[in-house]
């Protein structure tokens, strides 16, 4: 359990899985043998394994305790899911729940849980079966959904979306199918659909992050002189800090991905944000700075365990 302060707000990473999830250039395809090896001081062991090429990375939730409010940042995958499009993850079971009971929450005390995105690994504890069913998982929640990626990912809006690119894409695609109805639809009736911007509480707000999906948001935090944002999955791997123009293979409009990606990195150079990534490994937290033109990883936060 790793915990932190910034300002008013105590920050807790409750980790659902983590381990070697793929090769680590097909999580980053544009990215090359030589910068996983230039950087393996950066990469090893937390997020790449050079033995084995694998990328390395974690489900996990931050537990954001702000004004008196417990606020949850994703809910990763989920326990009993159909999840075709990643095998690895499917009919997941863990013991998440009992992991965010270790670091003092009950699902009843949750105030607010913010979905970055609508990706099957940041949704997926929105709700649990009970009976056969699905019901939402922290009863007295409000769920906060990006309305864009409500409206494109409901299987309604289907015939909207541009044809796949390629049949792992395919996959995708039609397993977001499975995630909507058992993670999306069963709460939308304690949701809301915002969009533009959305404050949530003196300290926190919510703002649009485009290109990994077109509803993709990221969390600023600002208390005091202390600042972050979480960014969800407009990172998936430190080797995009160093070069940001490299976007995942989950990315769906790539150009607009990066502009965000690197957009977001100047702010937190230039303005000192903590940046926290849903997926990264270790401490999970990262200050980035400026080297020239470039980025690079001045520290990590909290010191990693």
């Amino acid at each position: 359990m790793q915990r932190f302060q910034l300002g008013d707000v105590e920050i807790t990473k409750v980790v659902e899985w983590q381990g070697e999830i793929a090769p680590a250039r097909s999580i980053v395809p544009d990215s090359t043998d030589r910068v996983w090896k230039e950087h393996e001081s950066l990469l090893v062991p937390d997020h790449y394994d050079p033995r084995t090429g694998m990328y390395r990375g974690a489900a996990q939730t931050w537990v954001l305790r702000s004004e008196g409010k417990i606020v949850l940042v994703d809910t990763g995958v989920g326990n009993d899911r159909h999840r075709p499009q990643m095998p690895l993850f499917d009919h997941l079971s863990t013991d998440f729940l009992d992991r965010l009971a270790e670091a003092g929450v009950r699902p009843e005390q949750v105030d607010v849980v913010i979905n970055t995105h609508i990706h099957y690994d940041h949704v997926g504890w929105n709700t649990r079966l009970r009976d056969g069913v699905w019901t939402p998982t922290f009863p007295n929640t409000t769920y906060l959904i990006p309305k864009t990626d409500q409206v494109y990912f409901d299987p309604r809006n289907a015939h909207r979306r541009r044809a796949p690119r390629d049949e792992q894409e395919r996959r995708r695609f039609e397993g977001s199918r499975f995630v909507y109805a058992d993670s999306i639809a069963p709460v939308l009736g304690r949701a809301v659909l915002w969009e533009g911007a959305y404050r949530i509480d003196g300290n926190l707000s919510l703002e649009p992050a485009p290109g990994h999906t077109p509803g993709s948001c990221v969390v600023r935090l600002s208390s005091g002189s202390d600042r972050a944002v979480f960014v969800g999955d407009v990172l998936h791997s430190p080797v995009q800090i160093v070069e940001p123009d490299w976007n995942s293979c989950f990315c769906e409009d790539p150009g607009r991905a990066a502009a965000t990606r690197r957009a977001l990195l100047e702010r937190a150079a230039d303005e000192r944000e903590l940046v926290v990534p849903a997926h990264f490994g270790g401490a999970g937290a990262v200050w980035v700075r400026r080297e020239g033109s470039r980025y690079a990883v001045a520290s990590w936060e909290p010191a990693a365990p």
